[in-house]
């Protein structure tokens, strides 16, 4: 213990560390909140994929070969110039292994195509998908750096509070053993004190480790240096005054998870909208010019062949069959929807139960407060009562010691119930999709001005 002393008294004084600056902090260092947010990179390309299916799309195509090329023709009309015009002529060219090229450039334009309207209202969702998951994970990362950071404080309240009980009972053993070899106390007085003693020491052993632990968990949350993270604990936790309906109103509208179910939803309804319109017509305009060229040797010496056509007009397509394809496709889309609609529901459901949950937490734990606060006042009257009858001689150092372990345990229990009453405010915030940098401030009014005391 004299160790610990020193050294927590030769360490460098840390700042207090504010609830806010820890999520400012874990804001550009969370892992999980890097990860969401490199997955959101997705949505600009997805929205740039939608504009550009009605776009004109262009290609230009070029190959070159060996080719072959035998042409007939009978009974034609030859007329030329000075030569007069001939009946029953025949033609004949034939071109083996020559060396045949072609160039073409082709462009189209949609005009009228159910399917890729469909595809672009689902890449313009999946977009919108996430964007709305790195606000979630953005939500989630507040949470469970309000979390760390409370816990924290929790686990180091717990260490002052048996640092302090050791300090009390070690002085209430020198105190039976002066009584003891005075005379005036039983030898059962030291061996009790010196029972307690062991007991809190090894409840100091526990509570140090687990302080390490959670200040881990913050430190490489926040990427902050594990010796500079003194943390307070909530000095009161008030609850959100509005009622449990405005609340799930609320829910209802701006629910992250709600909206990316509903999201979901219509997704799925325009994956159903695109196999549906696989067999309806489209309309393109399109226009080409093409070139072919085939070169060599035949059967009537050297050939050469070489055409170029162009064309600009309107493509009509309709599909006539698929083989089942795309009925089996549109059904499984249908089935897709359904699953959706129904999980809506389900989430539907089960935000009103958390919202429910949180607000009575909410509450209760107010309740909680109001109710630990009395019975730590009545502890401590009853402490120094027990302490006053032990001077007397009408009260034993076990009674003594369990007052105090009674006082403490009270005293743990106040401030878990303000942890837990502010974590259920953010809990409800997150719920709610309320959870933001102006929630977080208003939680930190609930916080003491002091730091709590450094293990």
């Amino acid at each position: 213990m004299l160790l610990l002393a020193a050294i927590w008294v030769f360490a460098p004084t840390a700042q207090a560390l504010t609830l806010l600056q820890a999520w400012q902090a874990a804001e550009q260092h969370d892992s999980p909140l890097a990860a969401a947010r490199a997955a959101a990179g997705v949505a600009e390309p997805q929205r740039q994929q939608a504009a550009a299916l009605w776009r004109p799309q262009v290609a230009l195509t070029a190959s070159a070969g060996l080719g072959a090329s035998d042409t007939t023709m009978r009974g034609a009309q030859f007329s030329a110039p000075g030569l007069g015009t001939s009946s029953g002529v025949d033609f004949a060219t034939s071109i083996h292994g020559g060396a045949a090229t072609r160039v073409a450039l082709q462009a189209s334009q949609p005009l009228y195509n159910p399917q890729r309207r469909a595809q672009q209202k689902q890449l313009n969702l999946q977009a919108d998908r996430a964007e709305l998951a790195l606000h979630g994970a953005r939500q989630d990362a507040m949470l469970r750096t309000a979390s760390a950071y409370l816990s924290l404080a929790m686990a180091q309240e717990k260490l002052r509070v048996l640092q302090g009980q050791i300090e009390a009972v070690q002085s209430a053993a020198k105190e039976a053993q002066d009584r003891f070899e005075l005379g005036a106390a039983p030898i059962t007085a030291v061996h009790e004190a010196r029972a307690e003693l062991a007991l809190l020491q090894a409840q100091v052993a526990a509570a140090q480790a687990d302080i390490q632990t959670r200040t881990q968990a913050l430190a490489d949350t926040t990427g902050l240096p594990a010796a500079s993270l003194a943390v307070q604990l909530p000095a009161q936790a008030q609850p959100e005054p509005r009622a449990l309906a405005v609340w799930q109103h609320l829910a209802l509208d701006a629910s992250t998870a709600l909206r990316d179910q509903r999201l979901a939803t219509d997704l799925a309804r325009a994956a159903l909208d695109q196999s549906a319109a696989g067999k309806r017509a489209t309309v393109d305009l399109v226009a080409q010019a093409a070139q072919d060229r085939l070169d060599g040797h035949g059967d009537f010496g050297s050939a050469r062949n070489t055409s170029v056509n162009a064309m600009v007009g309107v493509q009509l397509t309709i599909p006539l069959s698929t083989g089942g394809m795309q009925s089996g496709r549109e059904q499984e889309a249908a089935a897709r929807l359904a699953a959706a609609q129904a999980q809506e529901d389900a989430t539907r459901e089960q935000l009103a139960r958390d919202v429910q949950s949180a607000w009575l937490a909410m509450h209760s734990g107010a309740s909680q407060i109001t109710a630990l606060q009395a019975a730590l006042a009545a502890s401590e009257l009853r402490q120094d009562a027990t302490h006053t009858g032990h001077e007397a001689g009408e009260r034993t150092l076990l009674d003594v010691l369990r007052a105090r372990n009674d006082t403490a345990a009270t005293r743990l229990q106040l401030s878990q119930a303000q942890v837990s009453t502010l974590l259920a405010r953010l809990q409800l915030a997150q719920a709610a999709g309320q959870l933001d940098e102006n929630a977080l401030r208003e939680a930190s009014t609930a916080f003491s001005t002091q730091p709590a005391t450094r293990p």
